[in-house]
């Protein structure tokens, strides 16, 4: 396993990232024995969230509670316990009831990773920033970032924490892959670049489009997963369109990743994340698991770099025409 720094912190983290929402499986062994062979490949960096009402932390508090401090934990927040008006947001009191319900769950007495799992229009910056700050010096959370926030957004954060002498964002996490470049590339990674910040990013595998189980015009394979409408109890709210999904683009995307993965002996999927992981600006793809043979697979990639010119055809494939915004 190759080790990344995590922005400008000092910190240390594995390039790949274990992911644990576990939406696929119920077996709670099952996902602890996921979360072992991770950590057993070098792996020191989980992601984790209020997924499936708190399941995840739970299990994820379970498998590390006699290895916290080989793990760098990162957990994310906006909506809290069972829907109720004040359950969801980032308002100081559900911030502050939120980390003490996620502290409980993964069983520890700090997150080394704390983020604000998406942007809340409804609450003044200001009072977040104070709340997690507070929350820093206390050490209940080391590190604080943020997911799913536009870049304006993030520089108003910066100016807040700055002016105000409060803990700043250290990371971000957001989705990319071959098939979502311009989420972060235009806007985000040069900011975290000039900031020191960060980048997680999520989805590298578009939800299994990048798998090469998939193709344009034909019935996908059967198994759980959120492309078949008739099954997949764990995606039971996360149904898609394949039809309108594979697109040509799409699909010609999915055969050069077949095509270049048959010349390396590699699966689609290993040179899908093996091209985020050729990006020196990315701190760790986020790669999520259900069967511990599924995380021999992924993390099989550290042990192999994208050509330079594979590199150069997957970039050209998959660009995409961006809108002159000054026409």
């Amino acid at each position: 396993m190759h080790y990344r720094p995590l922005g400008n912190t000092g910190i240390k983290v594995s390039e790949l990232c274990l992911g644990t929402a576990f939406r696929a499986q119920e077996d709670e062994q099952t996902c602890i024995r996921v979360i072992d062979r991770a950590l057993d490949l070098g792996c020191n960096f989980i992601d984790s969230a209020f997924y499936g009402q708190g399941r995840s932390e739970t299990v994820v508090g379970k498998a590390i509670k006699d290895k916290r401090e080989d793990v760098f934990l990162c957990t994310k927040i906006f909506g809290t316990r069972h829907p109720a008006p004040n359950n969801s947001g980032l308002t100081r009191l559900n911030l502050i009831r939120g980390v003490e319900d996620s502290l409980t769950r993964l069983q520890t007495d700090h997150i080394d990773l704390y983020l604000l799992h998406s942007f809340d229009p409804n609450t003044p910056l200001e009072e977040t920033l104070r709340a997690l700050d507070d929350m820093v010096r206390s050490g209940k959370i080391r590190y604080i970032g943020c997911s799913n926030f536009s870049a304006w957004k993030i520089i108003e954060a910066l100016w807040q924490s700055d002016k105000r002498n409060l803990a700043r964002f250290v990371c971000i996490q957001n989705q990319y892959n071959l098939l979502n470049r311009w989420e972060i590339e235009p806007d985000l990674m040069p900011l975290c670049h000039e900031h020191g910040i960060g980048i997680m990013t999520y989805s590298p595998l578009a939800i299994g489009l990048l798998t090469g189980q998939f193709r344009r015009g034909q019935t996908p394979p059967p198994g759980n997963t959120p492309w078949n409408k008739e099954e997949g109890h764990g995606f039971s709210a996360h149904k898609y369109d394949l039809e309108t999904a594979m697109t040509e683009r799409v699909d010609q995307i999915v055969q050069t990743l077949v095509d270049l993965g048959a010349r390396h002996e590699r699966t689609p999927a290993q040179v899908a994340i093996a091209w985020i992981l050729d990006h020196p600006e990315i701190t760790a793809p986020i790669l999520g698991a259900d069967l511990p043979e599924q995380v021999d697979e992924a993390f099989e990639v550290v042990k192999w770099r994208l050509p330079t010119d594979e590199r150069q055809i997957l970039d050209k494939v998959s660009q995409v025409e961006m809108p002159d915004t000054w026409a």
